[in-house]
């Protein structure tokens, strides 16, 4: 799993879970930040790993910060373990709970027995208060970082790697361009793939992956990008009329921030010192794989000159997408006279 390996926390979800398997439990993890997904993987590593199955009707607790407070909070985490080594005290959607600030009061003498969690999600604590150090320094404060896209395919093949299932560099990266960063759908797709594989196949497919996450084989997003690569003007076309007959599941603004991601990292490959696979890889923060299959041939089929006017002309097309001087232009015909203008 690509869990993050450093964050501003201080610490990374491999050391915290290496600790409690070595059955060192901190008083107090306080699991916030953008990425919701970390925090409930995590939330729950520790609840399954300090209580056994049957000790948790009596010694897990769970609260939601909408639906309590900082008191309450306190009072439960104060209590004592029924038949079990430890209490948990798990608070949910903690983002929601006033006067968090009070929580110090119980930091300086936490109940050694009790496992606090605190799941808070889409934010992070102010660090120019005292709260923040002293849960340092009393148990664990795990920022989750919202993944950068170039990060998905590691997260995709590290996630099936664990299941002992591989994945083609083709389907990986029309999973992550399809499904995007949000990381609890994507575990859930990846789930699916696992259970669609026929009986003796250990690895991912490009066709597996149109079949069974509602991408259409040869006419999407992903496709459409590799005609660019390789100006192949009748593919092109054929996929943006089938964009323009089927617009519902392929609006074009949904089609141009790929487009336009595309070509920007390409005039960026342009400035890279070191023009080789690796050296472009690792100075657009991308894969080596993706340079050598569309990087490095978009280089050889456009000038920099030519791929700084397509991205004035993604940028016009999306401004005239939004109702700026567009006209009567349908979406469908606005695609087509971009993608003319990208292709000549």
């Amino acid at each position: 799993m690509a869990f993050p390996t450093k964050n501003q926390g201080g610490v990374s979800y491999d050391a915290i879970v290496r600790d409690i398997q070595a059955g060192n439990y901190k008083p107090l993890y306080f699991l916030e930040g953008e990425e919701s997904y970390y925090i409930d993987r995590l939330a729950d590593f520790i609840v399954q790993s300090a209580l056994n199955p049957e000790e948790r009707d009596f010694n897990l607790v769970t609260l939601f910060g909408a639906e309590t407070t900082i008191f309450n909070v306190i009072d439960a985490a104060n209590g004592f373990p029924m038949g079990a080594q430890r209490l948990v005290v798990v608070v949910k959607e903690a983002q929601n709970i006033k006067e968090l600030e009070r929580l110090e009061h119980y930091l300086k003498h936490p109940q050694l027995s009790t496992v606090l969690v605190f799941c808070y999600k889409n934010g992070m604590l102010d660090r120019r208060k005292r709260l923040a150090p002293l849960i340092e320094k009393t148990g664990v404060l795990f920022v989750s970082p919202k993944l950068k896209d170039f990060q998905l395919p590691k997260f995709i093949e590290d996630y099936l790697r664990r299941k002992k299932v591989g994945i083609e560099p083709d389907a990986t990266e029309m999973m992550a361009a399809h499904v995007g960063n949000d990381l609890s759908r994507m575990a859930g797709e990846l789930d699916k793939l696992c259970i669609a594989l026929p009986e003796g196949c250990k690895k991912v497919s490009k066709d597996l992956v149109a079949e069974n996450i509602g991408i259409s084989k040869d006419y999407n997003v992903y496709e459409l990008q590799d005609a660019l690569v390789t100006k192949n003007v009748v593919k092109t076309m054929q996929i943006a009329n089938y964009f323009d007959k089927n617009s519902k599941a392929f609006p074009i603004n949904r089609i141009i921030p790929t487009i336009f991601k595309f070509f920007q990292n390409l005039m960026l490959s342009y400035y890279s010192p070191d023009k080789s696979e690796r050296g472009v890889a690792t100075f657009l923060g991308i894969t080596e794989w993706q340079v050598r299959k569309s990087v490095l041939p978009a280089m050889a089929n456009y000038s920099g000159v030519k791929v700084m006017q397509i991205i004035g002309e993604i940028r016009r097309a999306d401004a005239r997408s939004k109702g700026v001087e567009s006209g009567n232009i349908s979406s469908g015909e606005l695609l087509k006279e971009l993608l003319f203008f990208i292709l000549h």
